[in-house]
């Protein structure tokens, strides 16, 4: 196995920009035409105003500091500034652009992120059969999540967080105490 083994820091602290990475960002500053956002990385991120669907000169995007973005990494690379877009290829917002203001952001392990983004995640989908809520969740650690009243989204907060340290089985009887089952 030698050379053949990789050492992989599931623990790392900061989240290092990936090209087509889906992030969480924050509007930092407004400079001319360029939005900078927080990402949680080293430095931050530039988001152009014409980087959303429909956007013109005349018509921009109504995007204030301190808003949530969710949008994906255009250019992320040592050498350059990293850039972010809330388009795909074609033009359109796929999900991305600014995020609704009375939700709930928090910080979870990169880890933990990874695992919520695998498709068919088992905690994702038992979380949904609680109550409706609206979840982003962004490559470098960040998840916004909303749900109808303020309780029930510190609910699913803190079970999101404490995902990370339950096993399955935990998780499940946890879900099914607040389900009343």
């Amino acid at each position: 196995a030698a050379g053949g083994a990789y050492w992989v820091d599931s623990q790392q602290r900061r989240y290092v920009p990936v090209k087509g990475d889906h992030v969480i960002g924050i509007v930092t500053a407004k400079a001319g035409d360029v939005f900078k956002l927080d990402v949680g990385g080293s430095e931050q991120a530039s988001l152009s105003y014409l980087a959303f669907e429909g956007a013109t000169k005349r018509n921009r995007p109504n995007v204030q500091v301190g808003d949530l973005i969710y949008g994906q990494f255009l250019v992320a690379n040592k050498d350059m500034e990293p850039e972010i877009v809330c388009i795909d290829s074609s033009g359109r917002s796929s999900g991305m652009g600014i995020i609704g203001q009375d939700g709930f952001l928090f910080k979870v392990s990169l880890g933990l992120i990874r695992k919520l983004l695998a498709p068919k995640c088992e905690i994702i989908q038992e979380l949904s059969q609680l109550y409706p809520f609206e979840l982003v969740l962004g490559m470098n650690g960040r998840i916004w999540v909303k749900a109808k009243t303020v309780q029930q989204t510190l609910i699913i907060v803190n079970i999101l967080e404490a995902c990370e340290y339950m096993t399955a089985e935990q998780r499940k009887q946890a879900l099914a105490k607040l389900s009343g089952n």
